[in-house]
């Protein structure tokens, strides 16, 4: 049923797309073909300033990966690993924290947390809990070897995340969270159309 609303979902884009009604828009021969066509984002009928965005992503993705792999060489885990541990670490704030709650936060699937959490267990950085009222639900704590160790890292890791994040003025950072938690959905849509798309053109 999931599967068969998300390909719903995907064909209703393609129709949204393709029905916009929008004349193509002129350019020279020589030049390369548009990669998007909402006029929103073209300037001047090109897209270099939308190839220019999507490119400093990327470099500011690479970068950060670079800063969250530094951070984790300090406790001695992969750069997932410290990702997942701070994130239960974190979520446990709020309330208990499963697979699943740490899943959808990290937008990544179940099988792939599992096996992450697996090794922190083996470590003793994460304690695992199951509910003695149904033995399928396990919550996951933090115990005290892995706070110590956020601890280690945390002096270190404030001075580096100040500089990454330096450029932003309080309302720069406010309207930074909410562009990129809409960006995130946009996103999770993309993916879908995407593989709709793929799965048409017999592309595995």
């Amino acid at each position: 049923m999931a599967r068969s609303a998300t390909n719903r979902a995907a064909r209703d884009l393609v129709r949204e797309t393709d029905a916009s009604g929008r004349k193509p828009v002129r350019r020279k021969s020589a030049e390369l073909p548009l990669t998007i066509s909402r006029p929103a984002l073209l300037r001047e009928g090109n897209d270099r300033q939308f190839r220019h965005l999507v490119h400093s992503l990327f470099g500011f993705a690479a970068h950060h990966e670079r800063i969250r792999s530094g951070h984790a060489k300090v406790i001695g885990v992969s750069g997932i690993e410290y990702t997942v541990l701070i994130s239960i670490a974190h979520l446990s704030r709020q309330g208990d924290v499963n697979i699943k709650t740490v899943a959808d936060h990290l937008y990544l699937s179940g099988a792939f947390i599992t096996a992450v959490v697996g090794r922190l267990l083996k470590m003793g950085l994460v304690d695992k809990k199951t509910d003695t009222g149904d033995r399928r639900r396990v919550s996951l704590t933090v115990p005290a070897k892995g706070h110590k160790a956020l601890e280690r890292l945390a002096p270190i890791q404030r001075r580096v995340n100040d500089v990454e994040f330096g450029c932003l003025s309080r309302d720069e950072f406010d309207f930074l969270i909410a562009v990129v938690d809409r960006l995130v959905d946009s996103g999770a849509r993309a993916v879908a159309l995407q593989n709709y798309l793929l799965t048409e053109l017999g592309v595995k």
